[in-house]
C-alpha cells in the first residue's frame, strides 16, 4: 500500500468512483441559494423576497433532513437518494418556471421548500468511509479530512459558478445547470452499490436500546450539536461582515474572492491535517483545534481595527480558515463515535442541521452588529461564537474526563464464597 494517506484511500476498490459522483452532487450546494437569490431578485425586484424565500428553504431542510437521512439508513442509500433527488429536482425547475411566468408569491415558497428533500450527499460519502474503513481509527480521520476539504471546496466554487452562470448566459442558468449536477453525481454515487453500506432496518417498536431512540438523548450529543450550532454561527457572521465591509469600503465585487480564501485556507488546512497522525485523544483534539478557532478569529478583528486595509483582512480570513476544518473534522468524528450503528447518515445529518442553523444564526447576528454597531465592531460576533464553540468542547471534554475517572474508581463488586 502506498505511503500517501490519501492515496490508500483511494487504492480501495470503487472508492475513486463513488467520491467523484459525490462531488459532482455536491458542488450545486453552494450554487442552489445563490441562483435562487440572483433570479427572483431580478425578476421581481425585490431581495426581501428573496431571501424569504432562501430562508423558508433553509427551515425546511432542517425538518426534512433527519428524516430523509433516518430513510437512507433504513432502506439503503440508492433506494431513498435517489427518489429523494428527483423530488428536490422537481422542486427547483418548479421554482424557475414559477419566475419565468410570474406566478404568485406563495408559490415560490412551496417550490423552493421542495427541495429539502435533496439528500446530504456528503453525510453519505462518510458513511460510505465509515464503513470501508472499520477499525482503521487513523485512516478514518483522513477520509474526514478529506470529506470536509471537499466540502469547503464545493462551498468555495459553487457560489462563483453560480453568479458567472447567471451573468453570462440568463438568470435561470444557475439554478439548471445546479439541478443537471445534482441528478447526475447522485445517480453515479448510487450506481456504486459494491460499497454501499448495508441498511439497517429497525422494525421492532418495543426495541428501547440505543439503535432505535432518538439520537438527540444519545450520551453527548445534545452538546455537541449545539456546538456545531455555534461554529456554524462562525461561518454565517463572517460572511455577512464581510461582504458589508468591503461594500464599506466600495469594493462590494470583491467580497467574493476574500470569503473565497477563507474557504481556501480551510481547504488546505484540512488536507493537511488529515495527512498528520492524530495524537492524544480524539475529546482533547477537539478542544485544542476549538481553541486554536476561537484564536485565529481574533485576526480578522485585529486587521479591521488596526489597519483598515482588505488586503490585510484577506490574509487574515486566509489564517482563520486554517483553523476551522480540524475543528470540523474532529467534530464529525465525535458525531461518528457517539452515533448508533446503522445511524450514521442520520447522525451527519443532525450535525449539517446544526450548522445550517448556525449559520442563519450567525448571518443575522453579523448583520445587526454591523447595522448598530458598525461593520468593525461586526468581526467581534464570529470572535464571540468561536469562544462559545470553546466553551462546549471545553465542558463536554471535562464531563467525560469525570465519567471516566468516576468508572475507574468505583469499587467492585464484593466477590461472595460458596460454602463448601
Amino acid at each position: 500500500m502506498p505511503h500517501n494517506p490519501y492515496s490508500r484511500l483511494f487504492a480501495i476498490p470503487g472508492a475513486t468512483a463513488f467520491t467523484l459522483g459525490n462531488l459532482v452532487a455536491r458542488l450545486p450546494m453552494g450554487m442552489f441559494s445563490v441562483s435562487a437569490v440572483i433570479m427572483i431578485s431580478g425578476a421581481r425586484g425585490s431581495y426581501a423576497l428573496a431571501g424569504a424565500v432562501t430562508a423558508t428553504g433553509l427551515a425546511a431542510t432542517a425538518v426534512v433532513a433527519p428524516w430523509t437521512a433516518r430513510l437512507v439508513d433504513r432502506h439503503g442509500q440508492a433506494r431513498v437518494a435517489v427518489p429523494a433527488t428527483l423530488v428536490a429536482a422537481l422542486g427547483s425547475l418548479s421554482l424557475v418556471l414559477c419566475v419565468r411566468y410570474g406566478a404568485p408569491d406563495w408559490t415560490l415558497f412551496a417550490s423552493y421548500a421542495a427541495t429539502a428533500t435533496t439528500p446530504n450527499t456528503g453525510g453519505m460519502s462518510r458513511a460510505r468511509w465509515a464503513h470501508l474503513l472499520k477499525g482503521d481509527a487513523r485512516a478514518v480521520h483522513t477520509a474526514n479530512s478529506f470529506e470536509q476539504a471537499a466540502d469547503e471546496l464545493c462551498f468555495m466554487l459553487g457560489p462563483v459558478l453560480a453568479a458567472f452562470l447567471c451573468g453570462t448566459l440568463f438568470p435561470q442558468a444557475g439554478t439548471l445547470i445546479g439541478v443537471v449536477l445534482l441528478v447526475t453525481g447522485v445517480l453515479v454515487f448510487a450506481a456504486q452499490r459494491a460499497t454501499e453500506p448495508p441498511p439497517h432496518d429497525r422494525r421492532d417498536p418495543t426495541d428501547t436500546s440505543a439503535a432505535t431512540k432518538s439520537l438527540l438523548r444519545a450520551r453527548g450529543m445534545p452538546a455537541l450539536l449545539i456546538g456545531f450550532l455555534a461554529t456554524g454561527a462562525v461561518f454565517g457572521s463572517l460572511e455577512v461582515v464581510t461582504i458589508a465591509y468591503a461594500d464599506g469600503q466600495g469594493h462590494k465585487a470583491a467580497a467574493g474572492v476574500v470569503l473565497a480564501l477563507q474557504a481556501a485556507g480551510s481547504c488546505a488546512a484540512g488536507l493537511v491535517y488529515g495527512a498528520a497522525k492524530p495524537r492524544g485523544s480524539l475529546g482533547r483534539r477537539h478542544v485544542l483545534c476549538a481553541a486554536a478557532m476561537a484564536a485565529v478569529m481574533t485576526l480578522p478583528l485585529l486587521a479591521v481595527a488596526s489597519t483598515g486595509s482588505l488586503i490585510v483582512l484577506s490574509v487574515a480570513l486566509l489564517c482563520a480558515g486554517m483553523a476551522t476544518a480540524p475543528t470540523m473534522v474532529t467534530a464529525m468524528t465525535l458525531v461518528q463515535r457517539r452515533t448508533p450503528e446503522g445511524r450514521l447518515n442520520e447522525g451527519m445529518t443532525l450535525a449539517v442541521t446544526g450548522l445550517l442553523g448556525g449559520i442563519a444564526c450567525g448571518a443575522a447576528c453579523g448583520g445587526w452588529a454591523v447595522e448598530h454597531l458598525g461593520t468593525a465592531a461586526g468581526y467581534g460576533v464570529p470572535v464571540a461564537a468561536a469562544c462559545c464553540a470553546l466553551l462546549l468542547s471545553s465542558a463536554q471534554a471535562c464531563a467525560t474526563s469525570t465519567r471516566a475517572r468516576l468508572r475507574r474508581r468505583r469499587p467492585a463488586p464484593p466477590h461472595v464464597s460458596s460454602a463448601v
